[in-house]
């Protein structure tokens, strides 16, 4: 059988195996999360403007909206291994085809179980040039999507062949203030469902497209291993070990601010004290978040001078962080320029599994250090539910009001699966 083959012929098994209450709990966690995520960028740019372009009728343009407005704000879910953000493009799918739908939480369950070993098969070959959520979202979609239509082992595989042939999406695209980044995240959500609806009517794709000469593994990757990202299916859970985010800003810098608001804390720094700032970090952290002097709300969220010092300056990383008044804030843009960045080969080195900082602040002439070895939000150090329940709120409220957020977040608590 196929790569492709094999997924679907375990999701379609699968179908009438009882969830493990665990993973259940855990696919509510991300569903909450995606919402949180998702509210807030529904009411900004791109997400605004695609509804004035396309309107909102038919599940591929709700698809498409929806994956980019929960991947705008960078507060979205990330499985670590995989460099990747399966929430905006899963979910984003699944909600588009049926939200009310006895089977949603399973198909999202499908969808990220299928993607995120898509995801750390491809590796780090893969993420130098592409786009992770935008070309492996793809997967997580289409299985989401396949899987809420209740597709037949051969139409699933048809399906996640076609998707295959979709993937997208250039590292290129963030590396200047621009939409593209979410909109990869909507356009793998719409990339998913459109695969999906189309194999149901018979839509064929080449089931070889996987591991094949010229295939996705060795046109976008390092030729991977694919039994690797075949195995534990049905057994080992990924979903049970997402990364929710708790700033709201590129992951690669999160370590970074972890550390520096620990040295804070601990020695009891004032910020006008601060004279330097040195991060060293893994390579991803570097080249992503690479902005030295941000202009934008965008750029901002991509610059570790910028995130380190207004964390060290307001004490927190929200999304009031890259509001107008903090991103011209003086005393944040006088302490950037004391920050300095630099590649850590030994954290390099355990990337992605591990996503690490060194961080050492000098004050009043003395140089306090720390190895932050994860980030505040992954699996080793999870959100608890009462902190996704925060995060929610927080996010949701003024969207939605104090009442709508907390009756959101009750129902979404309650969602049910057969």
């Amino acid at each position: 059988m196929h790569v492709v083959e094999r997924y679907a012929s375990w999701a379609a098994g699968w179908r009438s195996q009882p969830i493990p209450p665990e993973v259940l709990h855990h696919a509510k966690r991300a569903v909450i999360d995606w919402h949180a995520a998702l509210l807030p960028g529904s009411i900004v740019a791109p997400a605004t403007l695609l509804k004035k372009a396309l309107g909102e009728g038919d599940a591929r343009t709700l698809a498409l909206i929806n994956g980019a407005a929960a991947h705008t704000v960078e507060v979205d879910d990330i499985y670590r291994d995989g460099i990747y953000h399966p929430g905006a493009p899963t979910i984003a799918a699944a909600h588009a085809l049926g939200f009310e739908r006895r089977n949603f939480l399973r198909a999202v369950i499908v969808g990220y179980e299928i993607s995120t070993r898509i995801g750390a098969a491809m590796g780090r070959a893969h993420y130098r040039y592409w786009h992770n959520t935008g070309t492996i979202g793809c997967f997580g979609a289409c299985a989401a999507a396949a899987e809420l239509l209740n597709l037949d082992g051969n139409k699933f595989a048809h399906a996640l062949a076609t998707v295959t042939t979709f993937a997208a999406g250039l590292q290129q695209a963030f590396r200047m203030d621009s939409m593209s980044k979410p909109l990869h995240a909507g356009r793998a959500a719409e990339a998913g469902v459109t695969a999906a609806l189309a194999a149901r009517e018979g839509v064929t794709g080449s089931l070889d497209v996987m591991e094949g000469e010229a295939g996705f593994g060795r046109a976008m990757g390092d030729n991977p291993d694919w039994e690797k990202a075949l195995a534990g299916l049905g057994r080992d859970f990924h979903i049970t070990r997402m990364t929710f985010k708790n700033h709201a800003c590129c992951g690669h810098t999160f370590a970074a601010i972890d550390g520096a608001l620990a040295l804070k804390g601990k020695h009891n720094l004032r910020t006008e004290d601060i004279e330097r700032v040195d991060v060293g970090t893994y390579r991803a952290g570097v080249e992503v978040a690479h902005y030295a002097q941000p202009r934008t709300a965008a750029e901002a969220r991509f610059s570790m001078k910028y995130v380190v010092a207004t964390a060290l300056t307001h004490g927190s990383v929200r999304l009031a962080a890259f509001e107008p008044a903090r991103l011209n804030d003086h005393a944040t843009r006088a302490l950037m320029d004391k920050v300095s960045v630099s590649l850590d080969p030994e954290l390099d080195a355990t990337f992605p599994r591990q996503r690490a900082a060194r961080v050492a602040i000098t004050a009043r002439g003395r140089r306090e250090e720390l190895l932050q070895p994860t980030r505040k939000g992954d699996p080793d150090l999870p959100l608890s539910d009462a902190e996704v329940e925060e995060k929610f709120m927080e996010l949701a409220a003024p969207v939605l009001g104090k009442q709508g957020a907390q009756s959101l977040l009750a129902r979404l608590w309650k969602l049910e699966c057969d």
